[in-house]
């Protein structure tokens, strides 16, 4: 069965002066518009193709080679771009923009303003929505997550503790304003990793690698670092944690144990405002 709201691969059952037909099994033959249709080499019946389908203007089923910034089940941040009395459109990359029903904003918005959701398909019309309502898709399984493990996350929320951000596309956690070594806003997809699973099952993250891997991974940069400047660099254990933050995105301790264990390999000389390369 094809599944709307995500990417199927269907085979063509026939060809048409406005397009493809693919063979959507008990949903019937699904109009892919010529303008979709790959240029870069034949199609012929019987050919399997990569598409994304769903509902057009007229809630008729349709498919598209385009590739949406979001499918069903998964969460994005999104443009505002049109409103009316039915809800708020957003742009996802597709010529029909995607509908955020009024009843699933939890804040109000402006045509401009960018919003995180998850995208659903309604199981009366099948038509493919959106809502700001994430905790409902969120925290249904136990995580499993072991500390300094690396995952995805797409940063939600400011609080007044630091950042929420949806983990994996599966969990929410808490990027603490301790951990915020670099720019950080409402949007934005970065690689994180895992600080600690509490007892309450809140999860705690770090933008930066943990333990003695943080340390490891971060001494080879700053190396790489001192040779691209000449073997010196203008930063030592005496320098602001800003500075260090700027060029490296870390804290200043893993900055001091980093160069420390540089310094005991002895493969750098450590001065109060500079670091060395021997």
């Amino acid at each position: 069965m094809a599944l709307f709201g995500r990417f199927n691969s269907l085979q063509v059952a026939k060809h048409t002066e406005f397009g493809l037909y693919l063979d959507g099994g008990p949903d019937g033959e699904i109009l892919l518009p010529r303008r979709y249709v790959p240029k870069d080499q034949p199609t012929e019946v019987g050919d399997w193709l990569n598409v994304f389908l769903y509902l057009d203007s007229e809630d008729r089923p349709v498919a598209t080679t385009l590739k949406p910034k979001v499918q069903v089940g998964g969460f994005a941040s999104l443009k505002v771009v049109e409103i009316n009395r039915i809800g708020l459109f957003l742009d996802w990359g597709l010529p029909k923009d995607l509908l955020l029903p009024h009843s699933e904003e939890k804040r109000p918005l402006q045509v401009g303003d960018y919003c995180v959701v998850h995208v659903y398909l309604d199981k009366r019309t099948r038509r493919i929505t959106a809502t700001a309502r994430l905790d409902r898709y969120l925290d249904q399984t136990p995580p499993r997550y072991k500390p300094g493990q690396e995952v995805d996350l797409l940063v939600v929320d400011k609080t007044d503790l630091g950042f929420k951000a949806i983990i994996d596309g599966k969990h929410w956690g808490l990027i603490h304003k301790n951990e915020m070594f670099k720019f950080v806003r409402s949007g934005m997809r970065e690689k994180g990793y895992i600080k600690e699973i509490r007892t309450d099952g809140k999860i705690s993250l770090s933008l930066q690698p943990v333990g003695a891997e943080a340390v490891s991974g971060l001494g080879e940069q700053i190396i790489e670092a001192l040779r691209a400047e000449g073997g010196m660099l203008k930063l030592s254990d005496k320098s602001p944690p800003e500075l260090i933050s700027q060029r490296f995105g870390v804290s200043k301790g893993n900055f001091k144990k980093a160069i420390g264990g540089l310094y005991k390999q002895g493969l750098i000389r450590i001065e109060d405002d500079r670091i060395e390369l021997l």
